[in-house]
């Protein structure tokens, strides 16, 4: 089963989309924040990250350039997720090592099919 770590401090969002890939077949790790996201991401080793980047404790660019930095972790593919749908924002968040971007609130089909691009893997 692929393994997905949710980092998402806004607990209605990580229960929402939790839930969503959980019926799409998908295993979900979750993580309150970005250091226990990138703590998590160590540990557990999940095949992406869907990484919020407007986290308390550690935000999600700084996290993702962690993840970058980290032997073991450091080809995991991220996803970036936020609310911001800025040209700037998406550069920002390619730059801190995402490996893609996408906007909240989140459309799952247009979410599902970059999960499976970056994963190469057909529908889950």
């Amino acid at each position: 089963m692929t393994r997905l770590l949710l980092v998402e401090d806004n607990e209605m969002n990580r229960d929402m989309l939790s839930r969503r890939l959980r019926r799409r077949g998908f295993e979900v790790l979750i993580a309150a924040d970005g250091e226990e996201g990138v703590s998590m991401a160590a540990a557990e080793k999940p095949d992406l990250v869907l990484m919020d980047m407007s986290l308390p404790i550690l935000d999600g660019w700084e996290a993702t350039r962690r993840l970058r930095a980290t032997p073991g972790t450091e080809r995991i593919p991220v996803i970036g997720l936020t609310a911001h749908a800025m040209a700037t924002d998406r550069d920002k968040c390619l730059e801190a090592g995402c490996d893609d971007y996408d906007t909240k609130p989140v459309e799952l089909g247009r979410l599902l099919e970059k999960i499976e691009r970056l994963l190469g893997i057909g529908a889950a």
